[in-house]
């Protein structure tokens, strides 16, 4: 008995260090040294499955570079669209509001949301639980008597079977308080729902903007392009006549190959615009659907208006401004919960049980006719129903330590409100006086483009009839060119200065009855 005894205990010790040694053994999974690559281990398929990495060798000729895995070998597919369909900006906004990832992954926050205040709702009803149970048992045994030996056998089994209810009756407005601060984490994530879509738009509005100006700018440098190739016609022509010089006719062919080249980076920052705007829909970047070009808009001074007429009316929109409202609202309802904790509480407890067993136990005696055999078998039942109070006397301080918590979450919250709000006046204030030097710079560049196409037109047509320099009439092309660029810029910033005031207003999901956006 000693012997078995101590190599059980023996046995048990060294479990024990064996286990403990797995711990420090899992560094196998680890890269084996800081500057060397890991090569991790892969399936048949491909993909890194646990386990120590592969041999050094292997690294060594694999370098950083990951295996390749078949299960993450499948992308998005482009977005089904109607190729032949040039779509407009509000289309492309209700295509991104209904693809985007961003406004489902902010709708499922919503609902979960939703959920919680749900759930904390529950406190104010009763907890039913079933539980039952079975057992059994079995023994046997013998032992040595004057008479001789004596065994015995015994079989016990049974079920158990309870129903138990609690409810809590009364709490001093803990659950109000609990149900009051879910409540206003869903107002919170319901505004941060619609924040996300009101981003989304932005971004929408603001990349489309810039697309059409990056188109306009490729069209201009084709018109510039056209330019060049009539002034190195109307120089190669002059010097065939005799009237010009070789002088003229190289610079007439630098003018047109810087001319090409800027078509050509015209053409690449297209292209580059039109990814940012397939980006913003949040569809596969594979996609590839028509713009429809932006319609002619007059940008009237109207647009802009005194910061001071706004301010007031966009705080009390903004969901930024109303989240962080709700988060004060919610922290303290927090307050009122800590409180609460503090208080007794009446509940109500009730159980009702049923419980089945039998006995069986033989014993054999040496000598005798028959052995003894004893079967019990019985049932049983009970009910309680229990009206009590529970009083919190001490807890080392913890209900006291999550009250100041909550006040001071609490207080935070209400400078966070103050921040937000200042924040919001800051963003309006810089949107504002963007649109305001958005439209001053588009005037001023609507009036050099008309200067500068007056100045074009007369410089090349003094040159080609021999009057002018060829120097004026590139330099006439070039600054067209430039003012042409100037003005579809000014008005590209001009609008997404009106989406972000928008944005920064909190308008900016509204539209005119035309379904054209209202900024």
């Amino acid at each position: 008995m000693r012997v078995t005894a101590f190599a059980i205990a023996w046995a048990a010790a060294l479990a024990v260090s064996g286990l403990a040694g797995c711990a420090t053994s899992s560094l196998d999974l680890a890269p084996p040294e800081p500057d060397r690559p890991w090569q991790p281990q892969t399936d048949t398929a491909g993909n890194i499955v646990p386990g120590p990495p592969r041999s050094a060798v292997d690294a060594a000729r694999e370098g950083y570079t990951l295996p390749r895995s078949a299960g993450l070998a499948s992308i998005e597919p482009a977005a089904a669209l109607d190729a032949n369909h040039p779509y407009t900006l509000p289309e492309l906004i209700d295509l991104a509001e209904s693809a985007n990832p961003l406004t489902r992954i902010a709708w499922n926050d919503a609902r979960n949301a939703a959920l919680a205040a749900g759930i904390a709702k529950t406190a104010y009803l009763p907890q039913l639980t079933a539980t039952a149970m079975g057992g059994y048992q079995a023994a046997s045994g013998s032992s040595s008597t004057l008479l001789g030996n004596v065994s015995t056998n015994s079989d016990i089994h049974g079920t158990v079977s309870v129903l138990a209810l609690q409810w809590l009756l009364f709490d001093f407005g803990g659950r109000r308080a609990r149900v009051d601060a879910a409540t206003q984490l869903s107002v919170a994530a319901n505004v941060t729902f619609t924040a996300v879509h009101q981003h989304v738009i932005h971004d929408v509005s603001v990349t489309y903007y810039m697309y059409d100006a990056a188109r306009e700018r490729a069209s201009t440098a084709q018109q510039s392009l056209d330019n060049a190739d009539g002034i190195l016609a109307a120089a190669r022509a002059r010097y065939g006549r005799g009237v010009g010089t070789v002088v003229e006719v190289a610079q007439a062919t630098q003018n047109q190959a810087q001319a090409h080249l800027v078509k050509v980076q015209a053409d690449g920052a297209l292209s580059d615009s039109y990814l940012s705007l397939v980006s913003a829909l949040g569809i596969s970047p594979l996609s590839k659907p028509s713009i429809a070009p932006l319609p002619p808009r007059v940008l009237s001074p109207a647009l802009h208006q005194s910061v001071d007429q706004i301010v007031a009316d966009a705080i009390a929109r903004r969901p930024d401004v109303q989240g962080a409202y709700a988060l004060e609202q919610a922290n303290q309802a927090k307050i009122r919960a800590a409180e609460a904790s503090f208080m007794p509480k009446v509940f109500l407890s009730a159980a009702a049980a049923y419980g089945t067993g039998s006995t069986a136990i033989t014993a054999i005696p040496p000598v005798g006719d028959q052995a003894a055999t004893v079967n019990l078998t019985g049932s049983r039942r009970s009910g309680s129903v229990f009206l009590g109070v529970t009083i919190p006397l001490y807890d080392g301080g913890l209900r006291s330590a999550v009250l100041m918590q909550a006040r001071n979450d609490a207080d935070s919250a209400s400078e966070q409100l103050t921040r937000t709000k200042d924040e919001a006046v800051r963003q309006i204030v810089a949107a504002q006086n963007a649109l305001s030097t958005s439209l001053a710079s588009n005037a001023a560049a609507k009036a050099l483009v008309a200067a500068a196409q007056t100045t074009y037109d007369a410089a090349f047509s003094a040159y080609r009839h021999g009057v002018g320099s060829i120097t004026d009439a590139l330099l006439a092309q070039n600054q067209l060119l430039a003012a042409q660029n100037a003005y579809a810029d000014s008005y590209s910033a001009a609008l997404s200065a009106a989406a972000s005031l928008a944005l920064a207003t909190g308008e900016i999901g509204t539209a005119t009855p035309d379904g054209e956006p209202a900024w």
